[in-house]
């Protein structure tokens, strides 16, 4: 179903990105059917005739003309309605039975509905339909209630009808897509703002921890120095002021860094910095979880660079960490890390039914992917993450091998797709 779509849609953006051969394939397809049309002797009841009559050259002539009207129809669409329209009641007037050349109209008066405003195309349509409908009964040697005539009011009438519908919808297309950005452009700084603001507040509490605790220290150590040798018993005390108020900053410094880590991290790390090496043993303590991951790495004695390798080994653990606690039960994971030039890609898959879990913060968080995008970002990577098509979610992260560590733009600048996790 995705090969059928993906075929659908790329001879669709190439007719988008040239509208001026769709114009011209348009045109050759509506001269085909005046041509064939023109060969048809209606026989009310039954089926057309074909071979009953040959249309005359002129009648030719004006098919052409009016065909080759139709490939100027987006640059002038008013002016191509004119030209056919009268073509149209040339043919009526002259030729009996006429040839089709009104079909030139139908598709002219549409494209002038899809293209303008909806008082135009009353007017455009409403003059369309009354000249050749009048010059088609006037004309004509039928009844002026014949279906022919009838015909031509009709097929013009639902020309401007299509054409007005199309325009619409654009239009509303285009509103909810114009909404949608809007609403994505208010939710993403509304989360910069946010972060801004709580790591202000962090900063303070840390400023206002670090300052009253070491100026109490200073103090304290001061007086114990001064009265060490003739009194120690204070200094005694004074030691133990310092004791205390160093424990205490040391409590509450834990508990404000403490906001900024992941539920899933080690309160404090005494190994060095992991990364992709010791990757088998992150993947094994999922799995020991009851999360069934699969890795497929590349070159994995070509090392990467220390940023670059501990981002790859954070992304990586983020994205588990969030499949485990969003996806469901009977989740499976996939983890590739690649290289690519002078890239390395890393791509986390899951096909869990809690996708839509991870657009919002859980148990309080709501920052995982926000770090993972600025971990990325200050590596002048860059890192996309969303639900895939038919269930689960995907983060892709494209890692710089020579990485240019710079401070980012803003709390989050990296290509958003997805939501905090």
């Amino acid at each position: 179903m995705t090969t059928l779509g993906t075929g659908f849609v790329r001879p669709r953006r190439w007719l988008r990105g040239h509208p001026l051969a769709f114009d011209r394939g348009l045109a050759a397809a509506v001269l085909a059917c005046m041509l064939c049309a023109s060969f048809a002797e209606p026989n009310p009841g039954h089926e057309p005739i074909f071979g009953a009559r040959t249309p005359e050259p002129s009648s030719v002539l004006l098919m052409v003309l009016a065909a080759g009207a139709l490939v100027l129809r987006r640059r002038r669409p008013m002016a191509v309605l004119a030209v056919t329209g009268l073509l149209s009641a040339v043919e009526f007037v002259l030729m009996d039975p006429p040839a089709p050349v009104v079909m030139s109209t139908v598709i002219a008066l549409f494209t002038v509905a899809s293209r303008t405003d909806r008082p135009t195309t009353w007017r455009a349509g409403l003059l369309t339909m009354g000249v050749l409908t009048v010059t088609a009964m006037a004309a004509g040697t039928t009844p002026w209630y014949s279906q022919e005539n009838l015909g031509v009011l009709a097929w013009t009438g639902l020309a401007g009808a299509a054409g007005d519908a199309v325009r619409s919808r654009r239009a509303f297309i285009d509103a909810i897509r114009e909404r949608a950005e809007r609403a994505e452009r208010t939710r993403e700084e509304e989360a910069r703002r946010r972060v801004a603001e709580e790591r202000l507040r962090i900063a303070r509490d840390l400023h206002d921890v670090v300052a009253h605790h070491i100026a109490l220290v200073n103090v304290q150590a001061g007086v114990a120095a001064h009265v060490m040798d003739k009194r120690p018993d204070q200094a005694k005390e004074a030691l133990a002021h310092v004791r205390e108020a160093s424990r205490s900053a040391l409590n509450e410094l834990r508990a404000t860094v403490g906001l900024l880590r992941q539920s899933g991290d080690p309160e404090a790390p005494t190994e060095p910095a992991p990364g992709l090496a010791v990757l088998d043993a992150l993947v094994d303590t999922f799995r020991n979880a009851g999360l069934p991951v699969e890795v497929a790495c590349t070159d994995p004695d070509s090392p990467l660079p220390a940023a670059v390798d501990l981002a790859a080994y954070r992304i990586i653990q983020e994205a588990l960490t969030n499949v485990r606690k969003h996806a469901g039960t009977g989740t499976k994971a996939e983890v590739s890390v690649v290289r690519v030039g002078e890239t390395a890609e890393v791509t986390v898959l899951d096909d869990g039914r809690g996708a839509d879990a991870r657009t919002g913060p859980a148990d309080g968080g709501g920052h995982g992917l926000i770090g993972m995008r600025e971990r990325v970002t200050a590596l002048g990577g860059t890192l996309t993450a969303g639900p895939r098509y038919g269930g689960g979610f995907r983060v892709h992260a494209i890692l710089p091998v020579t990485s240019r560590t710079r401070a980012p733009e803003g709390p989050v600048t990296a290509e958003r797709t997805g939501g905090t996790a």
